[in-house]
């Protein structure tokens, strides 16, 4: 039985001996794919860097791929600078070191979004060559909703909101919330900020650094009859983001609700006004 026709780690059948490698070629796949590979593209770079250099034919036998499509992923890793190609004949594929992979993958992100950056004036310019064909003037205010997933969608939300506020901000959140929101650094910008702020947390002693460079008259102590899972922000109480998973999920799976809703932001800034009552002082 030749290297291609062996059974290989992606073997699905539990009976297989490589079968107990599933979760952990799950788990690489699940953070190639946040990278920008596809399901097959994580599968043909992982068989090249474990079974070391193969040809065309082989990939696509060993992982029983149709033909074209395995020159059409071997041809995009290449580009993407994840595998390399010999000049010998049969050319023979094998994966980057993970190292260099991974560096390669970011930088061709990140010159994707300073394209992007680049290109916003031209967007915005054909964007206004088209006339809006409704009257905003005449628009009744309506209520409306927004949901939010993964870290980043939530933080710049709240960033925004943040930068946003004329008035007043209120937070509330758990320990754990904090110590998220402390290392996204949008606390730092709360500090620097004039309007008025209240922060409710159920932070312990330990963890109360993540206040330093902030008013600790604006921050109190939820008594520990309260629930510590609820996590929501509200903006000059006319707009209000909580969360409906809470920090002890991944990053990617968090995720949170937007609204304008003047009987949401109301039955929010109740329960806040409430606990706010009845917390002390750190």
């Amino acid at each position: 039985m030749t290297k291609t026709q062996q059974a290989t780690i992606f073997e699905n059948n539990p009976d297989s001996s490589s079968y107990e490698y599933k979760q952990s070629i799950d788990q690489l796949r699940d953070q190639f794919q946040k990278f920008g590979l596809t399901a097959n593209q994580c599968k043909v770079y992982i068989f090249l860097g474990k079974y070391g250099s193969n040809t065309a034919p082989e990939v696509c036998r060993a992982l029983q791929l149709p033909r074209t499509e395995t020159y059409h992923l071997l041809s995009t890793l290449q580009h993407k600078g994840v595998i390399s190609a010999t000049f010998q004949h049969p050319i023979k594929f094998s994966a980057v070191s993970l190292t260099n992979a991974i560096k390669s993958l970011v930088n061709t992100e990140k010159e994707r979004v300073k394209k992007l950056e680049s290109q916003e004036e031209e967007l915005a310019k054909i964007w206004n060559s088209i006339p809006n064909f409704h009257n905003e003037q005449n628009t009744a205010k309506e209520d409306k909703f927004q949901i939010l997933q993964g870290e980043n969608q939530i933080y710049g939300k709240i960033n925004d909101m943040i930068i946003n506020t004329k008035e007043d901000f209120q937070i509330i959140g758990s320990e754990k919330d904090f110590l998220k929101f402390y290392h996204t650094n949008f606390l730092e910008s709360l500090d620097k900020s004039d309007f008025k702020l209240k922060i409710l947390t159920n932070s312990s002693t330990r963890t109360q650094y993540v206040f330093d460079e902030i008013d600790r008259t604006s921050v109190k102590k939820i008594p520990s009859t309260a629930n510590s899972d609820i996590c929501f922000v509200i903006k000059d109480n006319q707009e209000v983001l909580f969360f409906m998973k809470n920090s002890e999920t991944g990053k990617e799976n968090i995720s949170a609700m937007w609204t304008n809703s003047e009987s949401m932001i109301y039955s929010k800034k109740l329960l806040f006004d409430l606990l706010w009552s009845k917390s002390k002082s750190l």
